[in-house]
């Protein structure tokens, strides 16, 4: 399959680079390789959401079983500020 694609000049130009690098024979090999990586990264971000999704509604199943308690964020920062400075970090 043959395929003509217009790039802005930006693009065309990385594309070229990554052809003269020697990495790539070819403009075609660049575009299939982002294609394959556009693909990959898809795939990523919807497993990612999917667990984010389960994790949400593990929380609310938690929430309405009463297996969470107040969170004092004040405590918690002035702990973990506590933990820097014993450190010497901050």
């Amino acid at each position: 399959m043959s395929l003509n694609v217009s790039l802005p000049t930006e693009l065309e130009n990385r594309v070229r680079e990554h052809v003269a690098s020697g990495l790539y024979g070819s403009a075609s090999e660049v575009i299939r390789e982002a294609l394959r990586l556009f693909e990959a990264y898809q795939t990523v971000q919807a497993s990612s959401l999917a667990a984010l999704k389960a994790e949400i509604n593990q929380g609310l199943v938690d929430a309405r079983s009463g297996r969470v308690s107040a969170v004092d964020v004040h405590a918690i920062k002035t702990k973990g500020r506590a933990a820097l400075q014993s450190k010497g970090s901050v």
